[in-house]
């Protein structure tokens, strides 16, 4: 096993040498393996793993140990299995969280608060909250005493509305969406759960894919087929054509991105890429390793005729993360190229990335790590425009034998835009507004030494990602009026926000200040109903 793995790490250098993108390895240990990532708008990143999975490798404080008779494993725990990690220094706090978080859903409302929901055994129907505050403040989860979920979600996903509200759609054996807060319908059915449910033996429909489109409907994607929900009436507004190949939801974990919103055609066309998959028979044999799924599937959802168009990845992949780029590319990364989800059900890590680029629908293999990043690994877009990757526990409990060991190191991915050959050409955000409403023209200005291009301004949520989908990521390339210099090297850079929350629902983005395909550090804004004070 020592031979292989040099072997492995030799052939990956001569690969790193060739192919663009870099890695990092920002921390060797940060207490646990993260399940569910989300970056907050304070500039941290929660991870959440599961509360049943034993001793962590980090303690609570003093005095807020655990005490639960409903737990399952430890129901007296002093270890932290959710931490706040601060880029930068690359430190972490250990946080406390009370019931069972296992593959459970997000969701980051317009406050800034993160709203978590479901999960398994004591921790099925609860609703959650994490409040980022100030640096150097102790925040904490926060528990919902009052108000749970209508049901137990296990395995659902979540998507925040136009109104502000959270749809929660799904979970093992749940046929029904509903609401936080709660609307008086209580529960509402989906029989599409229903049909797209127990193929072949095996759940197949876990995590299903939700894009807010910019009409505020709702397109679900589950194993292979897809619906259009208006979420007010309830009604299915359209059923979509079956994609090609694989099955690609949880435990046939593929994902899917809504390729970015663009104010050239009135944030009105909404794309969804699908990538990757499992073979039907993958998550119920498992001893075969069948390979994972090599295609991806286009389909224009707000099409007059929609139609998926089917592309070919270099390589196939089972249980990767889809990241939206801030130059309007998708990276693929993690996950591995035979199995399926589930413990120690795949095998033949994944371990290059691979860039997508919409343009002229090309992929380009990246520079690979030489840590696998498996079942329960995540992967986020920092304000830095780097790619956080975190997790990776292929087992039951905290296991670190070989050959894929629970993942504790934390590393960052930079896509080659960050290479300092283009720091010349890096915007530098001198100055922007912390909110802007929508409809409204705000001004930035950025500072770039040696343009050679044309500038971009774009927004990226900040989605709740696990299990190889971000729930509610989103982007979009925002309209520029006029570029003013100003000063040396300094731009005035007028834009016009969105139109509407359908399109970028109300809360905390990235800002992106891209030129030539080369962003910038991002800063954050809320994006507000009125205008700002």
């Amino acid at each position: 096993m020592h031979g292989f793995r040099v072997a492995v790490f030799l052939l990956l250098i001569h690969m790193a040498m060739a192919a663009p993108g870099s890695w990092q390895l920002l921390m060797n240990d940060s207490g646990i393996a993260s399940m569910h990532t989300v970056v907050l708008h304070t500039g941290t990143v929660l991870f959440l793993d599961r509360t049943n999975v034993g001793p962590s490798h980090i303690r609570l404080a003093d005095g807020n140990c655990r005490n639960s008779t409903s737990e399952m494993v430890s129901p007296y725990d002093c270890f932290a299995h959710s931490v706040e990690f601060t880029p930068g220094p690359n430190t972490v706090r250990p946080l406390t969280i009370q019931t069972d978080t296992w593959c459970s859903s997000g969701a980051v409302v317009a406050d800034g608060t993160l709203v978590q929901t479901g999960g398994d055994f004591d921790g099925s129907n609860k609703i959650r909250y994490f409040k980022p505050c100030a640096s150097g403040a102790n925040c904490d989860w926060a528990e919902d005493s009052t108000t749970t979920l209508q049901t137990r979600r296990w395995y659902a996903t979540n998507q925040v509305l136009a109104d502000g509200s959270i749809l929660v759609v799904g979970g093992q054996n749940v046929f029904t969406y509903e609401f936080v807060p709660g609307r008086p319908a209580g529960q509402v059915a989906l029989p599409f759960l229903q049909e797209t449910h127990k193929v072949f033996g095996d759940d197949q429909n876990l995590y299903p894919f939700l894009h807010l489109l910019p009409s505020g409907n709702v397109f679900i994607f589950a194993r292979r087929d897809s619906i259009l929900l208006d979420p007010n009436s309830g009604n299915i507004l359209r059923k979509y054509p079956s994609i090609e190949g694989e099955p690609r939801n949880y435990p046939t974990q593929g994902s899917s991105v809504m390729l970015p919103l663009d104010n050239a055609d009135g944030f009105t066309k909404a794309t969804i890429l699908v990538c990757g998959g499992a073979n039907d028979n993958a998550y119920s044999d498992p001893k075969t390793q069948y390979p994972a799924s090599q295609t991806c599937g286009l389909l224009e959802a707000t099409a007059a005729d929609p139609q998926w168009t089917m592309l070919n990845m270099p390589f196939p992949r089972v249980m990767s993360d889809m990241i939206l780029l801030p130059n309007g590319r998708v990276l693929l990364i993690n996950g591995a190229q035979k199995g399926s989800a589930g413990w120690e059900f795949a095998s033949d890590p994944a371990l290059n990335p691979v860039i997508y680029n919409p343009t002229d629908r090309s992929f380009e293999v990246q520079a690979g790590t030489y840590i696998p990043r498996m079942y329960h690994s995540t992967a986020v877009l920092l304000p830095s425009a780097q790619i956080l990757v975190a997790g990776s526990n292929t087992h039951q409990f905290y296991t670190f034998k070989e050959p894929y060991p629970t993942e504790l190191r934390v590393e960052a991915f930079l896509p080659d835009y960050l290479h300092s050959s283009f720091d010349s050409q890096r915007p530098t955000v001198k100055s922007a507004p912390s909110q802007i409403a929508y409809g409204s023209t705000f001004v930035m200005t950025v500072t770039v030494p040696a343009p050679k291009g044309g500038f971009q301004l774009r927004l990226a949520s900040t989605p709740w990602a696990t299990h190889s989908f971000s729930q509610g990521q989103r982007q979009l390339a925002l309209a520029i009026g006029m570029v003013t210099i100003t000063d040396v090297d300094e731009y005035s850079i007028t834009a016009t926000a969105p139109p509407h929350a359908a399109v970028a629902p109300a809360g905390y983005y990235m800002l992106f200040a891209v030129q030539n395909d080369v962003p910038g550090f991002a800063s954050w804004v809320q994006v507000i109903w009125n205008q700002p004070n």
